[in-house]
């Protein structure tokens, strides 16, 4: 009795990890800015079918499988990118841009000085490395790497932009997208 006691209240302490993709394990909780965020799913991003580039976790406060409502929700919303290979600055603004290119083309002219911005911050990054990018309703997007530093790019129309350019009709990846909005894992 005692060793089942031990083996349930270590099961009860361990962190719970909600997901595992490619090694990467993602919590199936976080907390941003006091709130609960679920994790909604994971994927994994390729590159001409073959290379891994990165694992993406989707934290959102509610949970959906219905990527334009978690485009569109004026929710708390997390992308959590874990690097599989070194890229540098310039691989990632390039998918950034075509991203906001093919999914909110229209508000491009509104969205190009905040895109700058976001892509200024955007640094080189090595396998293992992290990059967050969190909507926060009401104060904007807030974009973490592992340098430190941090900036936040207001508009709700920024975030839905850059939301898009995983979950928009056109992302930067079919199957990433599946798998963040949780339809595979």
């Amino acid at each position: 009795m005692k060793q089942l006691a031990l083996c349930l209240g270590l099961l009860l302490a361990a962190p719970a990890f909600a997901g595992e993709l490619e090694g990467v394990k993602m919590p199936d909780q976080i907390t941003v800015d006091g709130k609960a965020l679920q994790l909604n799913g994971m994927g994994l991003r390729t590159k001409f079918f073959v290379a891994k580039v990165y694992v993406a976790g989707l934290y959102v406060e509610t949970p959906s499988k219905d990527a334009a409502q978690l485009v569109g929700s004026d929710q708390t919303k997390s992308v959590r990118m874990s690097m599989l290979r070194d890229l540098d600055k310039k691989q990632i603004s390039e998918a950034i841009r075509e991203g906001f290119e093919k999914n909110s083309r229209t508000a491009l002219p509104q969205l190009k000085e905040r895109l700058d911005k976001l892509i200024s911050q955007i640094p080189d990054v090595k396998k293992g490395d992290e990059l967050e990018l969190t909507y926060v309703p009401g104060k904007g997007t807030l974009v973490k790497s592992k340098t430190g530093a941090s900036t936040q790019i207001e508009g709700k129309d920024f975030a839905d932009a850059l939301f898009s350019v995983w979950l928009g009709k056109s992302p930067v990846d079919d199957e990433l997208k599946r798998g963040m909005i949780g339809e595979k894992k």
